[in-house]
């Protein structure tokens, strides 16, 4: 259940458990990229980085597939986002904690 949602995508979110560790933005590790912070999208669970990075991965994978909502893998983070409604909010029925690497540009 999301609370303060104003998002009409849920039906979209496909991943409720999150990975126990990543290795970093996907596309980054594929194009020898650096990120500041990663998300993960609920729809597939692509890893990428966050718009304060150089490549913005995970906004362009949301270009790319359509997928709607992302959430925070950062450290003590819960947050969603929906693209389309623009809206942050969490979802309470995701679990797990992610283990992720220091990001390279030193967030």
């Amino acid at each position: 259940a999301a609370r303060m949602s104003a998002c009409g995508h849920l039906d979209q979110i496909e991943v409720l458990e999150l990975p126990a560790s990543v290795d970093g933005c996907e596309d980054c590790l594929r194009t020898a990229g650096k990120w500041l912070h990663l998300r993960i999208c609920l729809t597939c669970g692509h890893v990428g980085c966050c718009d304060d990075s150089p490549n913005r991965h995970a906004t362009a994978h949301q270009h790319a597939s359509g997928h709607p909502i992302i959430r925070s893998l950062e450290p003590a983070e819960d947050w969603c986002w929906c693209y389309l409604d623009e809206v942050a909010f969490v979802v309470s029925d995701i679990v797990g904690t992610t283990r992720i690497p220091r990001s390279p540009l030193g967030g």
